[in-house]
């Protein structure tokens, strides 16, 4: 594969300044972002805070988090897909947070700021690291959001969630009820296509996590779209942070996993949200699956949208989680 980095040579001093006064040009003309409100004012003071840390794990792995927002106010828990970390809900962090939430997102095992790990790539590990999470934080009546990987991190997390803990979920673009094509699962996707992944991150992972959001995760390789290439450089300097270990062990916890126990035991309020244009995780075998496997399942499609739908089009997903949150 080619190498994506852009060629600079023998750019004259002239170029440099213009190409900055050009970027402050849009810095100034840009549309203010969809988290520009002020947050809510604590109702005791000093009850608003901005931190992070880490929570260390019964097999001794730091699982890194942000914690923003009054400990008194409604949590809301973010779940990051693959290869990600918690970086990549930054602006619905920002925007829930604006609204007076408790906002937290972690890097899940081997993902991000957290341990890089050789064992526990797998989701009923992943479920356990949320709840010391959730324990240690002493997190009540949460939302729990996932996207992704992180979707079934998320409803296994919900599934066995101790009473009190958890009040609602959310999963968007997620890999529920199970994605890997097998004689229950005739529309999912054959074994082959994740061990490709598999080959990808080990061979040249640095090439394939460029390759992923340049094209298909955002829907970049559409005609008349319309790339992004900060977006798609910080999907890779996110993967990157990872641990190539987890990464890989991880394909088969998002791909090979069921999770339809998980969802027909969760009989609290679950919104499913996918794009139908989703080319990662295919929208006939997962979302549709897992709405009707639900007790209290609620699906909203979005026509068009691709699986990176948080980060391409904030302005339409925010208003609706905040919505069902509210309800």
């Amino acid at each position: 594969m080619n190498s994506p980095l852009p060629q600079n040579q023998g750019a004259s001093r002239r170029g440099v300044l213009t190409r900055g006064l050009g970027v402050a040009m849009l810095a100034i003309t840009a549309p203010a972002p969809v988290f520009a409100a002020s947050p809510a004012k604590p109702s005791i003071p000093g009850d608003i805070t901005m931190s992070s840390g880490f929570v260390t794990t019964k097999d001794g792995v730091q699982i890194f988090y942000k914690d923003w927002g009054p400990k008194t106010a409604q949590p809301i828990v973010f779940h990051h897909g693959w290869p990600l970390s918690a970086d990549d809900w930054d602006n619905q962090m920002m925007f829930f947070y604006a609204k007076g939430f408790r906002v937290i997102a972690h890097d899940r095992r081997g993902h991000g700021r957290s341990t890089q790990t050789e064992t526990g790539n797998e989701m009923d590990t992943y479920a356990a690291d949320v709840a010391a999470l959730t324990d240690h934080l002493d997190l009540k009546n949460a939302v729990h959001i996932g996207h992704s990987t992180g979707g079934g991190e998320a409803i296994r997390y919900v599934a066995r969630a101790k009473p009190g803990r958890v009040s609602k979920a959310v999963l968007i673009g997620a890999v529920p009820p199970i994605m890997v094509k097998s004689d229950k699962n005739p529309g999912g996707l054959p074994l082959e296509v994740f061990d490709s992944f598999r080959a990808a991150t080990a061979a040249n992972r640095a090439q394939f996590f460029y390759d992923v959001p340049a094209g298909p995760f955002y829907g970049f390789n559409r005609p008349g779209a319309k790339v992004d290439q900060g977006v798609i450089w910080n999907w890779w300097r996110q993967g990157m942070m990872g641990g190539i270990k987890a990464h890989y062990d991880c394909i088969k916890a998002f791909s090979e996993t069921d999770f339809t126990e998980d969802l027909k035991k969760v009989d609290l309020p679950v919104l499913v949200m996918h794009g139908d244009d989703d080319q990662i995780v295919p929208y006939a075998d997962s979302a549709p699956l897992s709405a009707k496997l639900l007790k209290n399942g609620t699906l909203k499609t979005y026509k068009g949208l691709p699986h990176g739908l948080c980060t391409t089009h904030p302005e339409v997903v925010n208003p609706d989680l905040l919505a069902f949150i509210q309800s």
